[in-house]
């Protein structure tokens, strides 16, 4: 679905596994960039009634994700640590075509198909960690949670699809698999979950 081109090394998982109060601290600050994410596209598109209206969806139910992970952090006695700088975001971020002359339809669906694709590998993480790890409980949310996040990524780029009027969204979203399988080569072994 997600065309991936470099799967997560199941070994991720038992890094994850080993190390589950840095991951859902880590999970949960995802979540809440994803609300941001969606929120920040409701403020640079609010002409878009359209994508106003999923992009709230979105920002709505990450924050109830951020909730979760938090409860989940709470309940078995691990202290919710402070966020950390996501270095494979930020290294996708510096992929993003800016957008020039006030050509806005560049800077959107370049904003989409970033959220798409962090959506697609945190997907496949969730993938990972739900098939891998031993902690029934845990396993069970990451399934449920992959679910939820492919549905984003397919929010994400049929938006890209729909908006896209001068761009070729299949080629730059190819560019873009190009791109993050170039960049995810270097992470696989931190306790996060792009880590």
């Amino acid at each position: 679905m997600f065309r991936l081109k470099l799967p997560t090394d199941p070994r991720w998982a038992n890094i994850a596994e080993n190390n589950l109060e840095e991951i859902l601290s880590d999970h949960a600050w995802c979540e809440q960039k994803a609300a941001t994410n969606a929120i920040h596209l409701i403020i640079q598109n609010s002409e878009k009634q359209e994508l106003v209206t999923e992009m709230l969806k979105i920002s709505i139910e990450e924050m109830e994700h951020f909730k979760m992970v938090h409860d989940i952090i709470l309940e078995r006695g691990y202290e919710f640590l402070r966020e950390r700088k996501d270095d494979y975001v930020g290294e996708l971020a510096k992929f993003m075509k800016k957008s020039s002359n006030g050509e806005r339809e560049s800077g959107l669906i370049e904003r989409l198909l970033f959220a798409a694709m962090i959506e697609a590998r945190s997907c496949e993480r969730f993938k990972v960690l739900s098939e891998t790890i031993k902690d029934k409980k845990l396993a069970k949310f990451y399934r449920e949670l992959m679910e939820s996040e492919a549905g984003h990524y397919a929010t994400f780029i049929n938006f890209a699809r729909k908006y896209a009027e001068k761009i070729n969204v299949e080629a730059r979203w190819n560019a873009w698999l190009e791109e993050e399988a170039r960049i995810i080569k270097s992470f696989g072994t931190g306790e996060t979950i792009h880590g």
